[in-house]
């Protein structure tokens, strides 16, 4: 049997990938992240299989079942949000799997970023403006951040920041940050990417937090910080498609006299 980690997108279901889609679709046996992924997702499950929200679970009791799914030799969806190469927590049970002999793969999904900028119809990635995403979260209540991976040296960079579980540390998110970029600095704190009340809250540093706690959310939520967030229209085009500038699948253009 095989354990498949599918990443499934940030919730919407038409988010998934066609591979994702399949192999939940096949598995006898389904454990999803409940408190982050929606039933929807795995609706596609076969009649009858097993079907569990581990929203409640603790890693002994899902590497549990998986163990009793590899004695009946069935297969097993082990479904995450996002992309799973992201605060998937899948290496720990990746370490029990490799343990007790037991095959896995793994399945990319969307991830809440690429998501979030797609609702926000913009690009990240924008000539002379941004051209680099920093992925991090805030410890809060989770494990601590490794020596040296802090928000003050990320800021240094000025690159676009992508912060998960950082949404009730915002008034330490704007202390730290406001040196380098600036208090007018444009924030989207994206809430619930891809679900039917999915949120986007547009400010900046100085005020994103009051409107934050105005609309009392507390969880499941990405803060995006960076310039490129704002009204930019200034900027150079890229290079891609420059007739000047020509590449091996796009002969130098002779331009006109």
């Amino acid at each position: 049997m095989t354990v498949y980690f599918i990443g499934a997108g940030p919730g919407d279901p038409e988010l998934l990938t066609l591979k994702a889609q399949r192999v939940i679709g096949e598995c006898p046996v389904c454990l999803y992240a409940g408190s982050l992924v929606p039933p929807e997702v795995v609706a596609c499950a076969p009649q009858g299989a097993r079907v569990m929200d581990t929203a409640t679970m603790t890693l002994d009791d899902t590497h549990g079942e998986i163990l009793a799914a590899h004695a009946k030799g069935q297969d097993v969806a082990r479904v995450h949000s996002g992309d799973p190469s992201l605060y998937g927590a899948i290496a720990e049970q990746i370490r029990r799997l490799r343990a007790d002999g037991i095959d896995y793969q793994i399945i990319p999904g969307v991830p809440a970023y690429a998501a979030a900028a797609a609702a926000l119809g913009q690009e990240l990635t924008v000539p002379e403006v941004a051209q680099s995403i920093i992925l991090t979260r805030v410890s809060m209540k989770s494990t601590s951040m490794p020596d040296g991976e802090t928000l003050e040296n990320f800021a240094r960079t000025g690159a676009t920041l992508a912060i998960h579980l950082g949404v009730r540390n915002l008034r330490e998110i704007e202390r730290v940050l406001t040196p380098y970029y600036g208090a007018d600095c444009p924030v989207v704190v994206a809430y619930r990417v891809g679900w039917p009340d999915q949120m986007f809250i547009r400010g900046t540093l100085s005020d994103i937090q009051a409107k934050v706690r105005a609309e009392k959310i507390t969880r499941t939520a990405l803060t995006l910080v960076g310039p490129v967030l704002g009204e930019v229209r200034d900027f150079t085009d890229s290079a891609l498609y420059d007739p000047k500038i020509p590449h091996v699948l796009r002969p130098k253009v002779k331009m006109k006299a």
